[in-house]
């Protein structure tokens, strides 16, 4: 029965959702971390998860029977999943990495044959649904994927985003809209299809040259992209495009209709449509609207890999985003180390407002690209810590501070993290940062084929922190967007990722280096820059690539062990630091530019 208001704590919903479920004949329910667009990060209208379980980080998979519930998230959320979820009557599910479908296992485990499923097909995947029937099939388990039981028990749930859409501004445009849906005709063209759905929202907004703010940290806005031999529909809420940008969509090509209106337009496509679709980035429900006469055609989304190649003038943009973000950084850490020397109070919030204030101030800053982690000492073990005004740390004492922050500017889109040492350090602080360093610059520092799987270049990274006997849990890179998502795909540096065809590593590919080293309930170290795939020199062997390094920011010398340093890590670190102060110069004065000169400083044994 639906509810007046709210259940207020996540134990109270859990088991209004349980009521919900028995009178609707479902046994369990299957809630992840999406949206009808696979999003990573999600309109608060679709953060039933984080709602329902109290558990609010951005990844996390959480499925409930009547008399059990679980949710599943990897080791960068452990110990805030614990935290958060205590007295919920959820359990913490710790997912290792290649256990994607260890859910889906438990799920089959736990249910009698002949029970029944339940999720919101809207926001769960095709290609998921499907690995979810492999697991349940064979119990006779049967799903039902058309419904929302949350409505029922959520009434003050959020309504769905009505921020305006803008063109991205032709100064920062390489290529034109007509011009991308030309060439992604021809990607349609060669796999045998005539029209092609696209859902996700980065890839609309690339292949239409419009950013929005409809998911916080993301320039994107809810859409979906019907594209035909020779016109394209954007389905959009109604009022989000002035007349004028409509007029432009026109001219080139693209029609608009209501946001709610595509699926009533898949079921009406022509019985000798070709439709292409990628089931992993499109919702059960748009593929159930899609008549049967129409050929289905699935392959993976064309422009999710041209994307992800940045052409040289984007890459020329991005530079000088990061040297506004770089000059940003400067002024930042010259007030944090003036402030910690005064004996200033400083807490992690205001290391989150002094560097988004920093950054507020220079060329062409949109917003933050993620909410700023600011961790200090044992909360810098948590690789997704955010702190908050009612449970944060007061920087003082000893140790170090971990800062992982990122900005979007016109231009481009930043991510960086550095470590801080606070007061006095000691030889293990030192050792754990040196070993993180290593691995950074091992990867920096990296010469491979052109067309490897981008999996495979982890080992690179790991290799010195192995040879010390540590590890870490979380991915050592991720693909940037271009003024878009701060996580993109298709590449991704993770060994436990598997490689595909698309995950090949190509020029003008953006990827972070991101390696790290977390000791819980002591510190945390991760050393992380934005680096771009270019050509190398011709071999006899083949074309190789090697990475430009784009972001700029000193790495805290002060924390380095250089005798664990070879001479060829030295120059690394040294020539980098050269680039940093010869390109930050001009841009920053006064304690921002003695802070550069002082932490650009060339190192020797």
């Amino acid at each position: 029965m639906p509810l007046s208001e709210s259940p207020q704590t996540p134990a109270a919903r859990l088991a209004a959702l349980r009521d919900t479920m028995r009178e609707q004949g479902v046994d369990a329910w299957w809630l992840p971390s999406s949206d009808p667009h696979s999003s990573e990060y999600l309109p608060h209208h679709w953060q039933g998860r984080a709602w329902l379980s109290g558990f609010d980080g951005s990844v996390g998979t959480l499925v409930i029977t009547q008399q059990a519930a679980g949710l599943w998230v990897d080791s960068r959320y452990w110990v805030q999943a614990e935290q958060q979820l205590a007295g919920s009557g959820i359990e913490l599910m710790k997912l290792q990495p290649g256990q994607a479908q260890h859910p889906k296992q438990w799920l089959a485990e736990q249910l009698p044959e002949g029970a029944t499923v339940g999720f919101d097909g809207a926001v769960v995947s095709a290609a998921s649904v499907r690995q979810m029937e492999a697991h349940l099939a064979p119990k006779g388990i049967r799903w039902e994927g058309h419904r929302d039981l949350l409505d029922a028990i959520w009434p003050d749930r959020p309504a769905l985003p009505e921020a305006p859409v803008r063109g991205h501004p032709s100064a920062y445009v390489d290529t034109s809209r007509r011009d991308k849906l030309a060439t992604l005709r021809q990607e349609m063209e060669a796999q045998g299809a005539d029209t092609h759905l696209v859902s996700t929202l980065d890839d609309i907004a690339w292949l239409t040259n419009l950013r929005g703010s409809d998911v916080d940290f993301n320039p994107v806005f809810l859409s979906h992209l019907l594209v035909e031999a020779t016109r394209a529909t954007l389905f959009v809420a109604r009022g989000k495009l002035d007349d004028a940008l409509v007029g432009e969509l026109a001219d080139d090509g693209i029609d608009v209709a209501d946001y709610a209106l595509v699926a009533k337009r898949l079921a009406a496509l022509s019985a000798d449509a070709r439709l292409l679709i990628d089931p992993a980035r499109v919702s059960l429900a748009l593929t159930e609207a899609v008549p049967e006469s129409v050929t289905v055609v699935e392959a993976f989304q064309p422009s999710t890999l041209a994307k992800s190649r940045k052409s040289d003038r984007d890459i020329a943009h991005v530079r000088h985003a990061m040297e506004e973000d770089g000059a940003a950084l400067c002024a930042f850490f010259a007030w944090l180390e003036d402030a910690l020397a005064s004996d200033e109070a400083v807490t992690e919030l205001n290391v989150d407002e002094r560097i988004t204030a920093a950054r507020a101030e220079r060329d062409g800053f949109v917003s933050r690209s993620f909410a700023t982690i600011a961790a200090f000492n044992a909360n810098g073990a948590l690789p997704h810590y955010h702190a908050t005004p009612a449970a944060h740390s007061v920087i003082e004492g000893d140790g170090l501070l971990l800062i992982d922050s990122g900005a979007q500017y016109l231009g481009g889109t930043t991510d960086i993290t550095r470590v801080v040492p606070v007061g006095e350090i000691d030889a293990a602080h030192r050792r754990d940062f040196t070993q993180v360093l290593k691995g950074t610059i091992a990867l920096s520092r990296a010469q491979f084929p052109r067309g490897i799987p981008s999996p495979q270049l982890d080992a690179i990274a790991r290799a010195p922190l192995w040879a010390a006997g540590i590890d870490y849990g979380h991915g050592t890179g991720h693909g940037v967007g271009y003024f878009l998502n701060v996580h993109e795909g298709p590449q991704v540096i993770a060994w436990y990722a598997s490689p595909t065809p698309q995950s090949a590593m190509q020029p003008g590919m953006i990827t972070s280096i991101e390696p790290g080293v977390y000791r819980p309930g002591q510190w945390g170290v991760r050393i992380e820059n934005l680096v771009v795939n270019r050509s190398a020199q011709p071999s006899d062997f083949g074309e190789f690539l090697h990475f430009e390094t784009l972001t700029l920011c000193p790495i805290d010398t002060r924390a380095i062990d250089i005798a664990l340093l070879d001479d060829a890590e030295i120059a690394w670190l040294n020539a980098y630091h050269d680039e940093v102060r010869q390109r930050l110069m001009p841009k920053v004065d006064g304690e921002a530019r003695d802070w550069l000169e002082r932490r650009t400083a060339a190192i020797a044994r």
